[in-house]
């Protein structure tokens, strides 16, 4: 079986716009929430979300380009070459057949819907921009990435909610095993704060609605967790089979030994123990690994009162008493959550984890919760070995994703 590695890591978030200042805002506990400033949310039971800070895509992309694309595309973009670049992939000799894309996003290009819709005047002749529908359509972030640098592999967009850019990354994983490719560029992208984005889960009451405290809003396992924050931003991962990378010399993060891909089978929105369970029970029998060698877990850790219980159950059903010697935390408590690019950025987080041998904190803890407690690394980082990782994802829908990563020695 094929050896995959990961090379090269790539972040934009709202606690820092590259890799390094994500992962000093996390041993750090920076809290990414505030109160919105992309459109007038006074009128909303939510007014605050974690939106990216100084962002400006003209630094990225050239302005005329920058027009033709959704920010969801922008974000995927700025990501994916980070990742590259850390990556030390040379465009100009390596075997672009070999190197695919798959980029992914729960929602797409929901800012350019709207802006169409909003121009779109019933009963008067219908004027569409020609770039709508490319803009829009989910698929459309890895066919620019994949136009940009001439990589001609396997090349689309997984949709699986909040799972989307895991389902990405254990595609990506798989296809390199298979031979299918020896290179590939897999993440996740999301920009859904707007009036839609915060409507639409305020009508759900997925949102918290702690408006009078935005920074300590998003509470994963604490007991007064009220609902997720939104967030928006892109994660991105070079996969690369491992004689392809030593043989270029490549700096190498850690190894992806195992993916696991369930359904719920249970409710659109509603979480499920049984599906969480099934999904790292099959990632780690994908890895060949039993439950005792895991030392951390990467978790989906939400803040909804629902979820983070029936995530705490599942783990305790696959763990038994090794749940309690486990280091658990939520990457959402900081950056909030970021819907189909949440899988990607918490992958990297889980792999920077294992590389620096250091867990991230879960912040904003105030009260426990009888039903979550286990170790969720609350307040301050914790350096142990990490020899294997689990980083988890579930999305609306049922759809269940968990990806098994080794420290590489």
């Amino acid at each position: 079986m094929r050896r995959v590695v990961i090379t090269g890591l790539g972040a934009l978030t709202p606690i820092g716009l590259d890799v390094p200042s994500f992962w000093e805002g996390l041993l750090k506990g920076v809290s990414g929430a505030d109160y919105i400033t992309k459109f007038d949310a006074s009128q909303f039971r939510t007014r605050f979300a974690c939106e990216l800070k100084g962002f400006d895509v003209t630094n990225y992309i050239d302005r005329r380009e920058a027009r033709k694309m959704d920010s969801f595309t922008h974000y995927a973009i700025v990501a994916a070459d980070e990742a590259i670049r850390d990556a030390g992939l040379d465009t100009a000799s390596i075997d672009k057949d070999a190197v695919g894309v798959i980029f992914s996003s729960g929602i797409g290009g929901l800012y350019t819907f709207m802006e169409e819709m909003r121009g779109y005047a019933p009963g008067a002749p219908p004027r569409f921009n020609p770039f709508f529908i490319p803009k829009m359509i989910i698929d459309i972030a890895a066919g620019h990435i994949s136009i940009k640098y001439g990589y001609r592999g396997p090349n689309y967009a997984t949709v699986s909610a909040c799972a989307s850019s895991a389902n990405a990354i254990a595609d990506g994983f798989l296809l390199i095993q298979a031979g299918m490719a020896d290179v590939m560029i897999v993440g996740g992208s999301e920009a859904a704060i707007n009036e839609a984005g915060i409507g639409g889960f305020n009508a759900m009451r997925a949102l918290s609605e702690r408006n009078d405290d935005p920074k300590t809003a998003s509470r994963p396992f604490d007991k007064d967790r009220d609902g997720f924050v939104l967030g928006e931003g892109a994660g991105a991962l070079v996969l690369e089979e491992l004689g392809h990378a030593l043989r270029r010399g490549a700096r190498i993060y850690a190894e992806i030994v195992g993916a696991g891909l369930a359904a719920d089978a249970h409710h659109i929105t509603a979480p499920c123990a049984k599906g969480a369970a099934l999904v790292m029970r099959r990632a780690l029998a994908s890895a060949q690994i039993s439950p005792e060698e895991v030392d951390y877990i990467n978790v989906h850790g939400t803040s909804t009162p629902l979820g983070d219980a029936s995530e705490t159950e599942a783990i305790k059903a696959v763990f038994g008493e090794h749940a309690y010697k486990l280091n658990i935390s939520s990457t959402k408590s900081m950056i909030g959550h970021l819907l189909g690019a949440a899988g990607a950025v918490e992958a990297v987080a889980t792999v920077l984890s294992v590389y620096h041998q250091t867990v991230h904190p879960t912040i904003n803890h105030f009260t426990d919760d009888p039903e979550c407690d286990l170790n969720y690394t609350f307040h301050h980082p914790v350096q142990r070995e990490i020899q294997y990782a689990l980083s988890n994802s579930f999305g609306f829908g049922g759809h269940n994703a968990c990806i098994v990563f080794r420290r590489y020695v």
